[in-house]
């Protein structure tokens, strides 16, 4: 008696389609949380950390201008509700609630060892790398030590007293690469995510500028921190108040 052989799967079956799955409604609140963590990312924490690259950027001319830029950004209006209401509570959220998707989210890299789950991988690992460090780079630069808003002339000595240590140093630049990388990755998905580059010839040449706009940040994050640890302001004032600017050379930290 002859017996119905059962049918063998098709490879559609078991074929992972490359791309990105577009954010989809879940159950309860899951879609809202999902796309507000999505579009934090971009706005308003995408934009603070540029802001901040920038900022520090200015280290390279000297403790009186890194000074100025501080007492700048903390004279401007209302600012302790910008602090809050713009980066720290954002900030909170969109790490909190990363790090709830990384830990549910699953990986396939070891028997699909395609591009995009290793990006998968790497986007989790280094949003870790920089849920541990914005931490303590906040505790200890904004809430430890020398009150930074209130003696903005500080700043470029607190950093500098920081990075003398060279764990420290080690620490701020694997950080400073994780955070772009976890960044532009982030502009990325974000795009596929929410059908700005529909198409994978769109997302291909995207995934360019995010990649220029990723390599760019960092180094400009990087060239902060030699400011800090180069050997032209090696002996910065514990106090260089932007009042006296003008009375500060370069030369002057050069001397031994």
């Amino acid at each position: 008696m002859a017996t119905a052989a059962r049918p063998a799967a098709s490879e559609s079956t078991h074929k992972l389609a490359p791309g990105v799955e577009p954010l989809r409604a879940g159950k309860g609140h899951s879609f809202l949380l999902r796309k507000l963590h999505s579009l934090s990312g971009i706005v308003p924490i995408g934009a603070f950390l540029i802001e901040h690259i920038l900022s520090n950027f200015e280290a390279l001319k000297g403790p009186a201008a890194y000074a100025a830029q501080v007492k700048f950004l903390n004279s401007l209006p209302l600012v302790r509700v910008l602090e809050w209401g713009l980066i720290f509570i954002p900030l909170a959220y969109h790490a909190l609630y990363g790090v709830y998707i990384a830990l549910r989210g699953k990986s396939n890299v070891i028997y699909y060892p395609w591009a995009g789950n290793w990006m998968y991988v790497t986007q989790r690992w280094t949003g870790y790398i920089a849920f541990v460090y914005i931490i303590q780079h906040v505790l200890r630069q904004r809430f430890m030590g020398v009150n930074l808003p209130e003696h903005p002339g500080a700043a470029f000595y607190k950093v500098q007293q920081e990075l003398a240590n060279p764990w420290m140093l080690a620490v701020y630049a694997i950080a400073m690469i994780a955070v772009c990388w976890h960044f532009s990755y982030g502009i990325w998905l974000f795009a596929a995510k929410w059908g700005i580059t529909p198409g994978n010839k769109a997302r291909k040449r995207f995934g360019y500028v995010c990649a220029a706009v990723g390599i760019l940040l960092c180094g400009l994050g990087l060239a902060s921190l030699y400011a800090f640890v180069g050997p032209d302001y090696k002996n910065a004032p514990e106090d260089a108040t932007p009042a006296t600017s003008s009375l500060v050379t370069s030369a002057s930290y050069s001397q031994v």
